[in-house]
């Protein structure tokens, strides 16, 4: 099945879903515990993927004004902003992409705050608004290291979750249905990282702005044979892409790693950028972040724990500092850009002189001022013009 016909489907049994009282919609953050509501019969949406798809049809800069005029800052997070008056201007990119007129009304919100506190805020929005029950994880944040207090003390949090879901779904929770969920989810994330290990070859077969396309099912489809199947079909073309064209005639002269979010309104500005400039994007720590190596289905609880804790966007500036290096020295990577999303401080890693320190070490980079969703944060010509003079210092 082709991935826009995967995506379609997933809302279409959502929509499905949120009109029939038989089934029970949860609402949970793109790095939460998406598996534990899945094996609990829940259908799972994620709105910061709604908030992508309203910074990609550039919808937001109608919606955010709108969160803006009622009391949210321009300064946070504008997944956010660009959701919440969505919301209250009561338009959806959905209805254009799919038929599909409402985001489902949520039977629960759960939400982690391993990325970031903003999305408490946003869910607890939408708990008064629907007078829904919610519930958080509150991870240990910003880690060196993930000590075993730490997978403790979130194991815990899990366990009183899945009481809480047990009072609303009024049925016991069964760990043989999270083990089959985990192990699916387990098989779509190695599918996943491996897709993306395909960009090391060169010619890379796709860049960064088509794989922030690929992984729409590993959002919002963790924990299905859906997602799974694929990963392992998209794998198989893409070795047998890099198989056919693996010359070094159709090699691209520089290699460059995108750290930070997508700017989600230019990507194919960005893309025509590049490629003009015989340049690939072959990776990301913003794509990477979906691959769960930790997940094991014999041990569940305490491997998502680990697994959801491990992530990037959790952990210190040490730790960034050698993952972006160890990408760098596996990707072939000629220098690193990073993007300073005005309105998200947590997937912005320039602030505190990481570009400098791996400067210091070798590494080329330069920071490029922008926004995931907001496009009044970013300029065409600025960023073409410091994007094309580093690429010429390659």
């Amino acid at each position: 099945m082709d991935l826009k016909q995967i995506m379609q489907n997933y809302f279409l049994d959502l929509d499905a879903a949120a009109k029939d009282p038989d089934r029970k919609v949860a609402w949970c953050t793109s790095v939460g515990p998406a598996e534990i509501l899945r094996a609990m019969g829940f259908d799972v949406y994620f709105p910061e993927n709604h908030g992508a798809m309203l910074g990609a049809t550039r919808l937001c800069m109608e919606t955010i004004p709108v969160a803006n005029s009622k009391g949210y800052s321009p300064e946070i997070c504008s997944y956010l902003t660009s959701d919440i008056g969505a919301y209250l201007k009561n338009i959806t990119p959905l209805a254009k992409a799919y038929g599909v007129e409402d985001v489902p009304r949520p039977d629960v919100l759960v939400y982690n705050t391993n990325q970031c506190k903003d999305v408490m805020h946003w869910f607890e929005f939408y708990a008064r608004e629907f007078d829904a029950p919610i519930f958080g994880i509150h991870s240990p944040a910003h880690l060196p290291e993930v000590e075993p207090e730490h997978i403790a003390n979130v194991v815990a949090q899990f366990k009183q979750l899945i009481r809480s879901l047990e009072e609303i779904t009024q049925e016991k929770f069964d760990p043989k249905k999270l083990e089959r969920c985990l192990a699916l989810s387990s098989g779509a994330t190695s599918l996943w990282s491996e897709v993306l290990k395909t960009a090391i070859a060169d010619p890379s077969p796709f860049s960064f702005f088509d794989a922030t396309i690929f992984m729409g099912p590993i959002v919002v489809l963790r924990g299905t044979e859906i997602a799974r199947d694929y990963y392992r079909d998209l794998l198989m073309e893409l070795e047998q892409k890099v198989a056919t064209t693996r010359s070094r005639e159709n090699a691209v002269q520089k290699r460059v790693y995108w750290e930070g979010m997508p700017i989600w309104g230019r990507l194919r500005h960005l893309s025509e950028l590049f490629k003009r400039n015989d340049t690939c994007v072959v990776a990301s720590t913003y794509c990477n972040s979906w691959i769960f190596a930790d997940f094991d289905p014999h041990d569940p609880l305490p491997s998502m724990a680990l697994a959801y804790l491990q992530i990037f966007i959790n952990r210190n500036d040490t730790y960034k500092e050698k993952y972006i290096s160890d990408m760098v020295k596996m990707y072939s990577v000629d220098g690193v850009i990073f993007h300073a999303a005005k309105t998200c401080p947590n997937n912005s890693n320039s602030y505190y002189n990481l570009p400098g320190r791996l400067k210091r070490n070798g590494i080329p980079t330069i920071v490029i001022d922008g926004d995931l969703c907001d496009l009044r944060c970013f300029s065409d010509e600025q960023s073409t013009n410091v994007i094309e003079a580093f690429l010429e210092t390659l």
